[in-house]
């Protein structure tokens, strides 16, 4: 654990990747296998579940500290993070332990089951025996919100340069369903067993945002477009006449989604499909909204089957006759996804192609961007013919150009402290707009929330004013005074029952403070479900 914790130390000291990488190396060579082997899972996101509320952390971590609880809680709103907090105020009194991290997991994985009071006594022992980042990286660990600044792609890159493996290889063996508390390292890193791959997914590969004008991109008649569906991303594997459904989160999802079972015999062995899982009702593709019914359901019934059924709209190729061909190019790829979509097409229960456009002027490609909306999509995807399947985010071959945000005038009526850096000033907001209510009087009424899009004096401004026109406290969360005006941008919008404003929008943010406008001249609920098409 000490030997971890001095990584993690490491990471928190340097903005530098280099830094980073090599310190993960040289800790993947000396570090225990299994200790390896958590810390992989424990990057890349496969965290044991909690086994503490966060209430009981704090209470008690204030009880050891010997401090009210409220001063506790004023404290964790200044740092802005618990693990941290907890780690500041906890005093060290005992001799160090020298536990594995493995032990500490193995621990906290038996802890779940146990009494408050064993809990308390578990926290309160190990507590004491720690010095300041031991007690901040054991923190983490069992609220688990592990969060360093280290992505996953950097930690593959660090392993391979520790084991000689190549990193795409790394990165293909390190995705699926595997149990840190089960598997070894030298099965999960080392070994390579033709049976462990039958339904891994394949690496994923993501554009970035285009960061020009579209024809600084060269002739085109060297790009295809296709439409950027806003559903989830997702493989489907056939193999060995099974079904496998994987997220771009690297979960696997095969029984969220029924409706793809029936790929299985209409689909040929060896075939991975790349695409987009679309909420398609009355044979349309819906809303986001919509799609959000069927996520995070541990059970998917009927009536939600009928009411929200979904499709697969496919528009890459990664694997074909049991063969990978990610390196073949793009256009070869999907004239390939085109021949077997023709062959499947007469069945009911084949994938939806997702079409691949080309044009003779970016003027042309201009306007069917315009067209976005109208089709259920964000924007456009801009895909180079000669491009293969490269893993990760790669610049050059694959662009997403999305639509320009809705956007709306807003009054702030909200705001509470923000994370990190900016835990000492108020930058989490909540907006409202007009309504009329059932007297005919006109009152706001909260739609969004939203904490990005100030620059650092705009928000210290912003602190300032709200500090001097606090309403009403709710613990960490401020009332103020109706007066500032914002323009608030987002992707896109649904009706919600779940929302008093009856609307709910997704990536909403600060465009631009609107000094020149009195909250009089902000925008209505009416205003904003005139959007919705």
């Amino acid at each position: 654990m000490k030997d971890f914790a001095q990584l993690i130390k490491t990471f928190d000291n340097t903005n530098k990747t280099n830094i980073k990488v090599q310190a993960l190396a040289d800790y993947f060579r000396a570090a225990d296998d299994k200790d390896k082997v958590w810390t992989i899972a424990i990057l890349s996101h496969r965290r044991p579940p909690r086994p503490i509320n966060t209430t009981l952390l704090r209470e008690w971590a204030a009880e050891l500290a010997n401090i009210p609880l409220w001063l506790f809680e004023e404290s964790y709103h200044i740092v802005g993070d618990l693990a941290e907090t907890i780690a500041l105020v906890v005093p060290k009194k005992e001799k160090s332990a020298n536990k594995s991290l493995t032990r500490f997991l193995e621990e906290m994985l038996a802890l779940k089951q146990k009494s408050e009071e064993e809990k308390k006594k578990y926290l309160f022992d190990n507590w004491q025996r720690m010095d300041y980042h031991e007690r901040f990286v054991f923190t983490k660990l069992i609220t688990g919100g592990f969060r360093i600044g280290v992505s996953q792609k950097l930690m593959t890159r660090a392993l391979s340069k520790a084991t000689g493996i190549d990193e795409d290889i790394l990165a293909y063996k390190l995705m699926g369903n595997w149990n840190p508390n089960t598997i070894t390292f030298q099965a999960l890193v080392l070994e390579e067993r033709e049976s462990d791959f039958l339904s891994k997914p394949y690496p994923f590969y993501l554009a970035y945002a285009l960061d020009g004008e579209v024809e600084g991109l060269g002739n085109v008649k060297d790009w295809s477009v296709e439409h950027k569906w806003d559903g989830i991303r997702a493989q489907v594997i056939i193999r060995n006449n099974e079904l496998f459904v994987w997220s771009r989160g690297e979960e696997l999802v095969t029984d969220k989604y029924p409706e793809f079972e029936k790929f299985v015999g209409i689909i040929p062995n060896g075939t991975v499909l790349d695409g987009e899982i679309l909420p398609y009702p009355n044979g349309k593709i819906g809303s986001f909204n919509e799609l959000q019914t069927r996520i995070g359901r541990k059970t998917i019934s009927k009536s939600l089957l009928q009411k929200t059924p979904v499709v697969l709209k496919a528009y890459d190729l990664l694997e074909w006759q049991g063969t990978d061909i990610r390196q073949k190019p793009y256009f070869e790829r999907r004239e390939l996804l085109e021949k077997l979509h023709g062959e499947v097409v007469e069945s009911e229960i084949s994938p939806i192609l997702s079409e691949r456009m080309r044009f003779d002027s970016w003027a042309a490609v201009v306007k069917e961007r315009e067209r976005s909306r109208e089709k259920r999509s964000e924007g456009l995807m801009l895909k180079h013919n000669d491009s293969p399947y490269l893993v990760g985010r790669k610049k050059g071959d694959w662009w997403k150009w999305k639509v320009d945000p809705l956007t709306i005038d807003a009054v702030l009526t909200y705001a509470m402290r923000g994370h990190g850096r900016r835990s000492n000033l108020f930058t989490d907001y909540t907006f409202a707009l007009w309504k009329e209510n059932e007297n005919g009087e006109r009152e706001l009424v909260t739609f969004a929330k939203a904490y990005s899009g100030l620059t650092d004096a705009e928000f210290r401004e912003m602190d300032a004013w709200i500090k001097k026109n606090t309403l009403e406290r709710f613990g960490p969360v401020r009332s103020v005074t109706p007066h500032h005006v914002f323009e608030i941008a987002f992707e896109g919008i649904a009706l919600s029952k779940r929302h008093k404003s009856g609307v709910a929008t997704r990536f909403p943010r600060i465009l631009r403070w609107r000094k020149d406008k009195k909250i009089e001249e902000a925008n209505s609920i009416n205003d904003i479900l005139q959007m919705i098409k």
